[in-house]
């Protein structure tokens, strides 16, 4: 789960969706857990003055999708959560060769760990109604999220599928 934070959703702008991936997300969360499935979270420091800053009310992932106790936090200060993290380590150490992907940014965060995943030689299945981002003077949120779903798809990065569809 990848920067679902406090921040994003209390920035006075909503992000595309925001209460249906966030119950999407939480629904993918209660199944992972349910089946024994590693759940690792994903944070972004975003810097001073950030909605995202770190120690910050908006740094702190969503309660609605907050991990429990013993699911652990991979703090990142860019759009990889692999640069600069042990993230890749922590995911070989447990022999996960697949990861399902949901989230926030689409065009930032989203899309450079599907990518980065897939380099690295992991199976990416990228969750299609369960990530999310802001409109831009550019394009729609919507257009946004549909872009990078057939991008990512088409590149070969990531098999897509819907929240509901996802198998642990």
């Amino acid at each position: 789960m990848i920067d679902l934070q406090r921040g994003m959703f209390e920035s006075g702008v909503s992000p595309h969706d925001e209460e249906g991936v966030l119950s999407r997300v939480a629904k993918l969360l209660e199944k992972a857990r349910s089946r024994g499935v590693a759940v690792l979270h994903v944070r972004h420091d975003g810097g001073p003055g950030d909605d995202l800053e770190r120690d910050t009310p908006g740094w702190h992932i969503h309660p609605a999708v907050a991990p429990l106790n013993d699911e652990p936090i991979i703090d990142k200060d860019r759009c990889s959560a692999f640069h600069g993290t042990d993230l890749h380590e922590r995911l070989q150490a447990r022999g996960i060769a697949r990861l399902v992907i949901a989230g926030m940014q689409t065009e930032y965060c989203i899309d450079t760990n599907c990518r980065t995943a897939h380099g690295l030689g992991y199976a990416v299945l990228l969750v299609r109604d369960a990530h999310t981002t802001f409109d831009n003077p550019a394009l729609s949120a919507e257009q946004i999220v549909a872009h990078h779903n057939l991008t990512l798809r088409n590149g070969g990065f990531v098999t897509l599928v819907d929240a509901a569809a996802v198998e642990f």
